[in-house]
């Protein structure tokens, strides 16, 4: 898979965009320094030196909800790729839907982007930004917000953006290959493996509701379960906070 390396860039994503029409298959796109990085909903996405800031555009077949899946195979394979370069030891685990934790505290965060038309995507951009060096202040992130930790404050570990790529391109064909083959199914199960509060109370704050139950996992489709007083209800869009 290609790769293509910037010492400076606005954000990944938009780069990705950029690049498409002249690829030819699947690429990664890193960079050293992104200025301009976006988080989910249109939050900033700080990204000091040392830090990782990559996206792995695609030209996928099929509608938004088949993209939407890969962003668990998103989440996994940094989680994964972490405990290959860290050890089994490293308190990680997955937050719905994207965001990687450490200690509790958000490690990484994955924004999906993507252009089309009839329902049809025809480029996917996967942003991916990692904390490896240091996180943003607490007052840099909005109020209620898990607490940003960096691998190296949480940790002492160090590692380098590239190598963290280098393990990252192979868990992420690893769960591209999979999914290809036996569809969602094992993807679901093995991010369910590493989620966070699977089984406790947590909030879902969508754009017009607020919704608190037990997190009971997440459907075929890659929904959020909730199981609360009103009975089970799947959400597909929501921000997460843990919880009463």
């Amino acid at each position: 898979m290609a790769r293509h390396v910037l010492d400076r860039v606005d954000s990944t994503n938009a780069e990705a965009f950029r690049l498409a029409p002249t690829l030819g298959g699947p690429a990664w796109i890193m960079a050293r320094e992104q200025q301009a990085g976006r988080g989910r909903r249109g939050r900033a996405w700080t990204d000091p030196p040392g830090n990782f800031a990559a996206t792995l555009v695609l030209r996928p077949q099929g509608v938004a909800a088949d993209a939407a899946r890969l962003s668990f195979v998103a989440a996994l394979a940094v989680h994964d790729a972490l405990r290959d370069l860290c050890g089994p030891a490293l308190n990680l685990s997955l937050k719905w839907p994207n965001d990687v934790l450490l200690n509790g505290g958000k490690l990484s965060g994955i924004l999906l982007e993507s252009s089309g038309a009839g329902g049809q995507v025809a480029v996917l951009a996967i942003g991916i930004g990692v904390n490896l060096a240091q996180a943003p202040e607490p007052s840099e992130v909005e109020a209620g917000a898990l607490r940003p930790v960096s691998l190296a404050g949480e940790t002492g570990l160090t590692v380098t953006p590239d190598d963290l790529l280098d393990a990252l391109a192979v868990r992420f064909d690893e769960g591209m290959r999979k999914m290809s083959a036996y569809g969602f199914a094992p993807i679901r199960a093995a991010w369910l493996a590493r989620a966070a509060r699977l089984g406790e109370t947590i909030t879902a704050r969508t754009g017009t509701a607020e919704i608190t139950g037990r997190f009971d996992g997440i459907d075929e489709t890659g929904a959020l379960i909730l199981t609360g007083p009103r009975g089970r209800q799947a959400i597909s869009a929501a921000d997460i906070h843990f919880g009463g």
